[in-house]
C-alpha cells in the first residue's frame, strides 16, 4: 500500500473512512519509513528492530539487489535474531500472526519457533495457481500445520479478483482479541494481510464498489476490516489499554498500477526503489485516552521502531546487539524532539540517507535497461534525468542532494556549488561515516535457492493427502534482476 492510498493522506476518492477516522482519533505519521523497498526485508526489520543488512535479509549475489523469500529460498530469519514476540513473552504476552509471514518457510523458520503462539496464514505471498509438479501451490497454516493450499482450498479467482481471505483474516483477529480479553491476557496481534499485493483480491461484497477498480476494492475491504477491529476493542472495553499501529511494508507497486497497484502520492517511483515512493509509508497510531486526537507527527519514524512496543510492555531492547529502531512513545505522547537519520538500503548497499529535511543519494538506480525494455517500469511517467537511472550510478564523491520540504518529489537536486549543499553535506557526511564505521553485516540469508526446499510437503500434509514429491536437491545462487 502506498502513501497516497488513504483519504487522510489526500487520496481524492475518500474511500477509507475507517482509517481516516482512526487518524482523526489518533496520530497521523507524515514522515514514516519502511526499512527496505521490498516485502521480506522490511518485515524482518519490523520484527527485529534492525536493518535487513544486519539481520541477514539481504543478498550479496550482486550489488544493490532487492531479494525476498520466494518458495525456493533456502534461508530465513536466523535463530540468533530476537523477534518482538519473543521479547514480549517475557512480559506474559500471547502473540499471534495472521496473514503473511515471509521470513522463511522451512521448518526452522516457522513463526511459532520465533515467539508467536498462534498463526493463521501463509509463509509466502499468494502467487499461483501452480501445477504441483513444477511448482507447488502455497500452503495455508493454522499454527504448526498446513490446513490447505491457495487456489485449491482457499480460492482466489484471478479473472474476477474474488477471494474471501480478508474476511477470514478479520474473523481470526476478532476471535483472538475476544479470547485474550476474556482471560485478561495481554496480547500482541500482528495482522499481516496481503490483499493489495498482486494478484489483488477482494470478497464479493466489496467487488466493484470502488472508483479505483479492483485495487480500490481491496483497500476498501481492508479499511472496513480495520474499522471492525477498532470497534471490537471499544465494545470489549479494552481500547484504552490497546495500542494500535497501521502501516505498510513498502510503497505501492507502480509496476502493476493502476489495476493491481496503488498510489504513492506526490513521491517519486514506488516499490523496489529507494526513492520516496518506495519507502515512505502511510502510518497511523491509535490509543484512545493516551494519544490526543487529530495529531500529526512530522518527526522521522521507521518500521524498525519496535522499541515502542517494548516500552509499552515495560521492557528494554536487547543490549547485546545493535538496535536501529528507537522508542517513539515520548515523541507521540509528549511531543519530544527526535533527531535521527533514515538509511535507505537496497540489498547490501546504502543508497541514500535522510537527515532532517535533506536526503542525499549516494547511489541511484531504478532498474536495468534490460528489465525496462521488457516493460518493467518502477517509475511510470516519472523519468527524472540523472535521478531515475537505468544503470547503477555512484554519487559517493558528490551525492545528489534534495530538500524534501521544498521538493518531496526528488526532482530538483541542489547545486553542488551552493552554500546550502555544502552545509547540509557536512552534517550528513558525519552521520554516514559513523554509520558505516559501526556497520557489522549479518550473514546473508537470501543468496541460495533450491527447488527441493519448496512447499512440497509441509507439516500436516499427510493428514490432508496433500504431500508432494520434491525434486532432487540442486542449490544455486539466487538470481535477483533488480
Amino acid at each position: 500500500m502506498g502513501w497516497g492510498d488513504l483519504g487522510a493522506f489526500g487520496e481524492p476518492s475518500k474511500e477509507t473512512p475507517n482509517l481516516d477516522q482512526m487518524a482523526s482519533e489518533g496520530m497521523l505519521f507524515l514522515d514514516f519509513y519502511t526499512a527496505n523497498p521490498l516485502c521480506s526485508p522490511s518485515r524482518a526489520a519490523l520484527l527485529t528492530g534492525r536493518l535487513p543488512v544486519r539481520n541477514g535479509f539481504y543478498t550479496t549475489n550482486a550489488h544493490a539487489r532487492n531479494a525476498y523469500t520466494p518458495q525456493d529460498i533456502v534461508g530465513g530469519i536466523p535463530d540468533s535474531e530476537l523477534l518482538l514476540p519473543e521479547l514480549l513473552k517475557k512480559a506474559g504476552y500471547v502473540n499471534k500472526i495472521i496473514g503473511k509471514w515471509h521470513l522463511g518457510h522451512r521448518p526452522q523458520f516457522h513463526p511459532l519457533k520465533h515467539g508467536f503462539d498462534e498463526w493463521f496464514g501463509s509463509p509466502n505471498c499468494h502467487f499461483g495457481p501452480f501445477d504441483n509438479r513444477v511448482l507447488p501451490n502455497i500452503p495455508v497454516y493454522r499454527d504448526w500445520e498446513m490446513i490447505g493450499r491457495y487456489y485449491e482450498d482457499f480460492k482466489i479467482d484471478l479473472k474476477t479478483g474474488e477471494a474471501n481471505l480478508t474476511q477470514i483474516y478479520l474473523q481470526e483477529a476478532l476471535d483472538f482479541i475476544s479470547k485474550q480479553q476474556a482471560s485478561q491476557q495481554p496480547f500482541f496481534l500482528y495482522w499481516a494481510i496481503d490483499a493489495t499485493h498482486a494478484p489483488v483480491y477482494a470478497s464479493q461484497h466489496f467487488l466493484g464498489t470502488s472508483q479505483r477498480g479492483l485495487y480500490g476494492d481491496a483497500v476498501r475491504e481492508i479499511d472496513d476490516s480495520i474499522g471492525k477491529i477498532l470497534k471490537h476493542l471499544q465494545k470489549l472495553g479494552i481500547s484504552e489499554n490497546t495500542f494500535v499501529f497501521f502501516t505498510s511494508d513498502n510503497g505501492a507497486a507502480l509496476i502493476s498500477a493502476p489495476k493491481q497497484g496503488g498510489s504513492n502520492g506526490r513521491f517519486l517511483c514506488g516499490k523496489q526503489t529507494t526513492f520516496e515512493g518506495g519507502m515512505r509509508e502511510p502510518a497511523i497510531a491509535w490509543w484512545p485516552g493516551h494519544i490526543p486526537p487529530g495529531g500529526a507527527m512530522y518527526k522521522l519514524g521507521d518500521i524498525r521502531d519496535t522499541s515502542l512496543s517494548l516500552s509499552l510492555a515495560g521492557l528494554q531492547p536487547p543490549s547485546d546487539r545493535q538496535i536501529d529502531g528507537i522508542d517513539l512513545l515520548p515523541a507521540i505522547l509528549q511531543g519530544k524532539l527526535i533527531d535521527r537519520p533514515i538509511f535507505y538500503y537496497r540489498g547490501n548497499e546504502m543508497m541514500a540517507v535522510r537527515v532532517g529535511l535533506y536526503k542525499a543519494h549516494y547511489w541511484t538506480w531504478s532498474n536495468s535497461w534490460e528489465e525496462y525494455s521488457k516493460g518493467i517500469d518502477f517509475c511510470p511517467g516519472q523519468n527524472v534525468s540523472g535521478v531515475t537511472t537505468h544503470t547503477q550510478e555512484e554519487h559517493t564523491t558528490l551525492p545528489l542532494l534534495f530538500h524534501l520540504g521544498r521538493d518531496p518529489g526528488e526532482k530538483y537536486p541542489l547545486s553542488f556549488a551552493s552554500d546550502e549543499y555544502q552545509r547540509a553535506m557536512e552534517r550528513i557526511s558525519i552521520v554516514v561515516q559513523q554509520h558505516k564505521e559501526t556497520m557489522v553485516p549479518g550473514v546473508p540469508q537470501l543468496n541460495v535457492c533450491d527447488k527441493a526446499v519448496m512447499n512440497w510437503s509441509p507439516p500436516g500434509c499427510e493428514k490432508l493427502g496433500k504431500c508432494l514429491k520434491p525434486p532432487k536437491s540442486d542449490p544455486k545462487k539466487c538470481f535477483w534482476p533488480h
